[in-house]
């Protein structure tokens, strides 16, 4: 059993905390909005993540997990360390590391002994020396610490299930001290653990996420191939993905990545790279190339329906992914916000995401489900794959609208059998 202390409670904290907890680890989670950890304290959990309420009230209740607003209560409690802060991205593309910096000066002023600090939050190569330098500096006891990279790989919708059964966990260290106590924060995860410098952990983050993206983006500019040439996009992936050089992951077509992390990520590798020196074009093309999805899109909606002044258009799916609620540059914005603009009527359903949606999407008529959307609509687009819209029942989603027309930004359904039951449908590369 190891004392860790998680200093930040969004979707990478709570996981982390709530994971480690699960494996016996006695974990300690730090938030300065006292309002979430009132919330957390008291049960309740201010995101959706399948698996996470569950498993964060059952180690609340047997006492090895606590949630704390005092980041020395954190800090003196602890073993280890981890910084779970945001790092979001400035106008230029930067990474804001201020919150970073500041958790870092609060960790210094309130370690007593020996601590392993540990960053957990995506940051830019070099941010392990700059937190070392900070520590140091503000560190009025002059106690010994060691700063580690170790970068996260959750994937939201199946965050839970990436933590407790990892590819693999990167440690980056600057010498042998934190090695054997961040093995023992491991094992029971039992995953191949990689040991490097922190440069290099910090680095395959972004490497990661960024090659991701460029799968993605690479499959949607096949998709436009596809489309001009008369072939079809999923058969072309899945002869790719049986190559076990490619893989057949993140090789769907559709209206392009969002979220918090890959947007955020290839933007600050770009960042990254021109401080050192080098031009990613490469990634910049991937960027441009996710910024055009969504207008193809567009224009195969316009191209449809002609105009959309005065339409009423439903919109099944608004998260950026399936299985959460987060509505962080979901590509389901892009989309709607444009037709708004033009006149149209919008109406919408998603099984999570209604409640953070009513906030970024005003003017929007919210349904309870997928058939009221549909009720009386001009058409209907598909933005987020959600497992329960596979399973609609499609005559009566036909009976029910005013004009049988289907715009399937994420390749749901099969294009025959929806025409055999008398849709106009559109899909992308097909």
């Amino acid at each position: 059993m190891v004392k860790i202390s998680i200093v930040g409670t969004g979707y990478v904290g709570l996981v982390t905390g709530a994971c480690f907890a699960e494996v016996g680890h006695q974990v300690i989670c730090v938030d300065n909005d006292l309002k979430k950890v009132e919330t957390l304290q008291a049960g309740g959990i201010p995101i959706y993540e399948p698996g996470l309420e569950e498993m964060v009230k059952r180690n609340v209740a047997n006492g090895r997990l606590r949630f704390t607003g005092k980041i020395a209560d954190g800090v003196n409690n602890s073993e280890v360390i981890f910084i779970a802060v945001p790092t979001p991205p400035k106008p230029n593309g930067d990474v804001d590391m201020s919150f970073v910096e500041r958790v870092a000066r609060e960790i210094a002023g309130a370690m007593m002994e020996y601590k392993i600090v540990v960053d957990k939050s995506t940051v830019p190569v070099k941010t392990g020396e700059k937190v070392g330098a900070t520590i140091k500096r503000y560190n009025k006891h002059k106690v010994d610490f060691d700063v580690i990279s170790n970068p996260e790989f959750l994937r939201e919708g199946c965050a839970v299930q990436d933590l407790m059964q990892p590819d693999r966990v990167v440690i980056g260290v600057g010498g042998p001290r934190p090695v054997a106590k961040m093995k023992e924060v491991y094992t029971p995860f039992n995953a191949p653990i990689i040991v490097t410098d922190i440069n290099s952990a910090e680095l395959i983050k972004h490497a990661c996420n960024s090659f991701l993206a460029l799968k993605i983006s690479y499959t949607n500019a096949l998709s436009v191939i596809c489309e001009a040439s008369g072939a079809n996009i999923s058969d072309v992936v899945h002869g790719m993905g049986l190559d076990k050089r490619i893989g057949r992951a993140f090789l769907n077509a559709g209206l392009g990545y969002g979220g918090s992390c890959f947007p955020k990520d290839l933007s600050a590798f770009v960042h990254i790279a021109e401080a050192l020196g080098y031009e990613f074009r490469l990634l910049k093309e991937v960027q441009q190339i996710n910024a055009d999805q969504i207008q193809l899109f567009l224009k195969k909606v316009h191209d449809t329906l002609w105009i959309v002044k005065d339409k009423t258009i439903g919109v099944l799916g608004l998260a950026f992914k399936p299985n959460t609620d987060d509505m962080r540059l979901a590509p389901s914005l892009e989309v709607i916000r444009p037709l708004q603009k033009e006149g149209a009527k919008i109406r919408a359903y998603d099984p999570k995401a209604m409640e953070k949606a009513r906030e970024v999407l005003p003017g929007v008529e919210f349904c309870d489900d997928a058939y009221a959307v549909a009720t009386g609509a001009d058409a209907l687009i598909i933005c987020t794959e959600w497992d329960e819209f596979r399973q609609l029942d499609l005559e009566k989603l036909r009976s029910v609208m005013n004009q049988p027309i289907v715009l399937d930004g994420r390749n749901l359904y099969d294009p025959q059998k929806m025409t055999e039951l008398g849709f106009v449908y559109k899909s992308i590369g097909r």
